[in-house]
């Protein structure tokens, strides 16, 4: 079972290389597994730090994060294809985790894990902390699949019958998953784990970053406002 994996990119020529790098430490055959990454034009030198690192880095055509997916998996080789970010740090046992997950279930089109912070401070653990325990309440009820695009594996042959990402402001990743839901399982495995950096949230400031993400999921997934996640993929 092969894997592809999707990284969008705007303007990351100082996270790609280490999220690359992680990537090449995976204890995985390389033969088994692809990296493409998807540019949205980038002004900086994001594609020439990746290209090295790299199977695959192409241009953006499609709108939005979930268009730079969807771009990505359009040319994937593999019968698994995940996605992450290009400021996440992903585990040595990452791919692993999840061939063994599609390996053991056979009826799952959708696997998803946990996060946990890039940067040091009690504030960001326990952020991405209440972020987990709500993501496990929401699968174990069924009630929300919290299926972050940063760490997520879809079957390719279930992830194209359900129609791909749409490409909306916010909540893409969430909303595939009611989707994929309708024709297979969707499983979240807790071992399945990436660094995830907190910058944005730094930046713009945690109640501000997920207050405009809930306004915008709550208005189906657009928004005539730049919001944060606008300002890498427009």
């Amino acid at each position: 079972m092969t894997i592809s994996v999707v990284i969008p990119t705007y303007n990351e020529e100082k996270n790609i290389e280490k999220c690359l790098e992680s990537l090449r430490r995976q204890k995985f055959s390389d033969d088994d597994f692809e990296i493409i990454v998807v540019d949205g034009n980038s002004k900086d030198a994001t594609r020439e730090k990746a290209e090295p690192l790299a199977d695959r880095v192409i241009i953006q055509t499609s709108k939005k994060v979930g268009g730079a997916r969807n771009d990505g998996f359009k040319i994937a080789c593999g019968q698994i294809v995940a996605t992450t970010d290009a400021d996440c740090i992903i585990p040595p046992d990452w791919l692993s985790v999840i061939h063994d997950s599609f390996s053991r279930h056979g009826d799952l089109v959708q696997l998803y894990g946990t996060v946990y912070p890039r940067e040091e401070g009690v504030k960001h653990r326990i952020s991405l902390g209440c972020a987990n325990t709500f993501s496990r309440i929401g699968y174990h009820t069924r009630t929300l699949y919290y299926t972050l695009g940063c760490n997520t594996a879809f079957d390719r042959e279930a992830f194209h019958a359900a129609g791909m990402y749409h490409c909306i402001d916010a909540g893409d990743d969430l909303e595939i998953a009611q989707r994929m839901r309708k024709i297979g399982r969707v499983m979240l495995n807790p071992r399945m784990r990436v660094q995830f950096s907190m910058r944005r949230y730094e930046q713009f400031g945690t109640l501000k970053s997920l207050s405009e993400w809930v306004y915008i999921v709550a208005k189906g997934g657009n928004s005539e406002e730049i919001s944060y996640s606008q300002r890498r993929y427009k």
